[in-house]
């Protein structure tokens, strides 16, 4: 929210310098955003006067003025604004002046013939306005020579400042005066308001037909009103704020809003339907024009104000265009609700509509304010556009916001660590507005003030339905106790300054710090250096894509349609992470960049009615060729470079690479007989990999070969923790035996090492393929698979009859399962 120090200073009677002011702000937890001086800007500015203004000789639309600036000399300008005329007074620029509205320094020319040496100014030029259809054209008596800062009371900082959910309050020059003076930098003015008189009755009446679109409003019309432009203080006090002025009727609401926090709206009477205004809940199919031009499908949980014949506002966001005023007002009525706070946060977010009513509205505005608020606007559109008022039009009531917090003197040093007395603390909190109802020795019981909303509320976020009972009631109560009195600690330590709060460390809970994070965070991180490590790019995704994109790579249930999605073409969630990463890799190949490795830990979502709808995926995709190497040339990558990923972070993240097996059933985008699924144990699935289907390549226009995989973070197990134990180092060398098996072609290498392995569990501690053979040596539909098998001894020397015996029950064992011979 921006400010004046003008305008805080018509509600605070002070002598604080400005760096005072912000310093202070800063300190009691209203942070300084940022400070604007308008006069640095525009000090260079001169008050001239036209001497003469004569037609250019070479041009029709231009003009030859004659201009004193007040020091002794005239100088020629060249203008082209209608309005130039003989002794006019207006604002001038020198050469060398930085001109703010068009963002050039001005220099000295000769425009067709006639030399240029200042530049006289309108509205939009110096920043101030939008007006550029002509200079500025000022009181003959302004003082020429002068500043034109000084003459227009330009020389007011603006201050910026950044307000927290929780204060409501602060958004508001009086709310920040308020919290100004109970810091000691002054004193609150009273903000007196004399009630109106009515002058005949309503014309509008009022109906809340469901509470929770309103729950108090109140409403005056004043009828013989002229809206025209708004004074110019008014114009320039809004101007300052960064606020368009549009016309005295709707420049009064804004102004209270930033005054004293309390947004209004204002109606022309005349284009209501009917003579009722009604406070109801949005029918679904209806719409609202707003003011700001757009047009909002509301639902049924928006509520809205209505005429007899459609809505008229969306209430506490915006007004509508056509109930709007404008110069042909005559009769205007002046609304002034209470809405509630989580209701407008959620319309204002559903329709994504930011209004500064808004942002008061949902953070709570002063419950009590409403009919001095109505009285004061009335009074200045009376002083601004005349007229005569009505009678007050109400529906509902007051609610009853009167609330009491205790504070237990002793919570300030046990929770804000500052020992500050007693006397002190209730000092503070009365000079902030809270009334002592009740005083002990060790606490104090104060009446909360209405502008304090986020003080011992009722609270406006509704519990977990999934609490029991008796859980429940005991959190509210809790709540209920704690949260008022840590509110009051607050206002206690910040009116001091928070700056004076010590640092104190939280309590060591033990020694040695607890992990930051999870196993299945630290298994994610692990991955990501692992696909790192292999030459995988880091990439980051979006979670969904179009929906025939997304079909691509499996199922795209409705339940995972985005209703809302962010673009018309991002509508599904995507069913693996491989799917981004190929559409990213085609992108990459159709720039030029073919050869690419591409890595992500995202997720991947499948039906909710599966069971487990989002799943921790580390993917990745390789396109093109293999990169140049001095041991082997460059090839096209295949199903075991992906394999080899898969594999790599699988034994990264502790699974045992003897216990997985390899299966053919992977999913449909993958190439058939050129893929696989990593299992461990027949129903685990801890991977797929291989290369994509020629098809689902030509779908998404990615030439060359490519391989993808995917591991499924949340199917491998947590590692057992296990005492170490003295590392297994035998006393016996071990012995290698290679084994050449003739098999079938559609015989795994994988269950020949398996059966390998499980030979003699005792003895056999390795096994591993080292060749595999098909071609003119052995017989159409037989491959030749070799295998190297470590025997570890461990309480002797193995003789020769034993290295025998147990290369026989290898091959007994891998014949036993596979079918496969030994190759003579």
């Amino acid at each position: 929210m921006k400010f004046t120090m003008s305008w805080l200073r018509e509600h605070l009677e002070t002598e604080a310098t400005l760096d005072q002011i912000s310093t202070t702000l800063s300190a009691i937890g209203i942070e300084v955003e940022g400070i604007e001086d308008r006069a640095a800007a525009l000090s260079g500015f001169r008050i001239a006067r036209v001497i003469e203004a004569t037609q250019h000789p070479n041009a029709d639309r231009l003009r030859a003025l004659r201009v004193d600036l007040g020091d002794g000399r005239e100088y020629s300008v060249v203008c082209g604004a209608p309005n130039a005329r003989t002794g006019m007074v207006g604002v001038a620029a020198l050469p060398g002046s930085f001109i703010p509205g068009t963002g050039i320094t001005l220099k000295i020319g000769e425009i067709r013939g006639v030399k240029s040496e200042a530049m006289m100014l309108s509205s939009r030029e110096m920043g101030l306005g939008d007006d550029h259809s002509g200079i500025v054209d000022l009181p003959e008596d302004a003082p020429v020579g002068a500043r034109y800062v000084d003459y227009a009371g330009l020389d007011d900082p603006i201050i910026e400042i950044k307000v927290t959910p929780n204060r409501g309050d602060a958004l508001s020059v009086r709310g920040i005066a308020r919290d100004l003076a109970a810091a000691g930098l002054g004193t609150l003015k009273p903000w007196l308001v004399e009630p109106v008189a009515a002058a005949y009755p309503a014309p509008l009446a009022w109906r809340i037909e469901d509470p929770r679109a309103c729950a108090w409003v109140l409403g005056r019309a004043v009828r013989g009103v002229k809206n025209g432009p708004s004074p110019q203080w008014l114009q320039d006090r809004l101007v300052a704020i960064g606020l368009r002025p549009i016309n005295a009727l709707v420049d009064v609401t804004n102004f209270f809003t930033f005054a004293v926090g309390r947004p209004l709206h204002v109606f022309d009477t005349s284009k209501v339907v009917g003579t009722t205004l009604s406070m109801r809940m949005a029918k679904d199919g209806e719409e609202l024009l707003a003011l700001n031009g757009k047009t909002y499908a509301l639902t049924s949980e928006d509520g809205v104000i209505a005429d007899d014949a459609r809505v008229e506002a969306l209430g506490g966001v915006i007004g509508g265009e056509h109930s709007g005023c404008d110069e042909n007002t005559t009769e205007c009525f002046l609304e002034c609700a209470l809405f509630d706070p989580v209701r407008i946060a959620l319309s204002g977010r559903r329709h994504d509509v930011r209004t500064d009513a808004r942002s008061r509205f949902e953070r709570g505005i002063d419950p009590s304010l409403l009919p001095k608020a109505l009285d004061a606007a009335t009074r200045m559109i009376l002083e601004l556009c005349g007229g005569e008022p009505s009678e007050v039009a109400a529906a509902g009531a007051e609610p009853a916001w009167q609330r009491e917090a205790t504070l237990r003197f002793a919570r300030v040093k046990d929770l804000g660590g500052l020992d500050i007395s007693a006397d002190l603390a209730v000092e503070r909190l009365t000079r902030l507005g809270f009334c002592p109802v009740k005083r002990d020795e060790a606490s104090v019981t104060v009446a909360v003030p209405p502008w304090r909303n986020d003080i011992a509320g009722a609270g406006t976020l509704a519990q977990d339905p999934s609490l029991p009972a008796a859980r429940a009631q005991a959190a509210a109560e809790g709540c209920a106790a704690i949260e008022p009195e840590c509110d009051l600690v607050e206002e206690v330590l910040r009116l001091g300054g928070l700056d004076a709060v010590p640092a104190v460390s939280l309590p060591v809970a033990s020694p040695v710090p607890r992990p930051a994070l999870s196993a299945k965070q630290s298994r994610a991180a692990l991955a990501r250096r692992v696909l790192a490590s292999r030459g995988l790019l880091d990439c980051v995704t979006y979670g969904f894509l179009a929906k025939d994109q997304a079909a691509l790579f499996g199922e795209t249930p409705d339940n995972l349609h985005l209703e809302n999605p962010i673009a018309s073409d991002l509508d599904q969630m995507r069913p693996t992470p491989v799917a981004s990463l190929a559409f990213a890799a085609a992108r990459n190949a159709a720039r030029g960049f073919a050869d690419v490795g591409l890595g992500e830990i995202g997720g991947a979502y499948r039906d909710p009615a599966s069971g487990s709808s989002q799943l921790a995926v580390a993917a990745g995709v390789r396109t093109g060729m293999t990169a140049p190497n001095w041991a082997a040339p460059a090839r096209p990558v295949d199903a075991m470079d992906a394999k080899g990923d898969a594999l790599a972070v699988l034994a990264a993240l502790g699974v045992p690479m003897a216990a997985v097996s390899v299966t053919t059933d992977a999913p449909g985008f993958y190439h058939p007989g050129r893929s696989g699924v990593v299992r461990q144990g027949p129903k685990v699935v801890l991977a797929t990999f291989g290369e994509l289907h020629p098809k689902l390549r030509r779908d998404i226009n990615l030439a060359g070969p490519a391989v993808a995989f995917e591991v499924f973070l949340d199917a491998i197990p947590d590692p057992k923790r296990r005492k170490k134990s003295v590392p297994d180092l035998p006393a016996f060398q071990p012995l290698r035996r290679d084994f050449a098996f003739l098999a079938e072609a559609s015989v795994s290498a994988d269950a020949v090492l398996r059966a390998a392995r499980n030979a003699d569990k005792a003895l056999v501690t390795d096994a591993v393929l080292f060749d595999r053979y098909a071609g003119e040596k052995v017989a159409e539909g037989m491959i030749s698979l070799a295998i190297q098998v470590t025997l570890q001894p461990r309480e002797r020397t193995l003789t020769d009859a034993e290295i025998e015996a147990a290369s026989q029950k290898i091959v007994a064992a891998v014949t036993k399962a596979t079918g496969a011979t030994l190759r003579g």
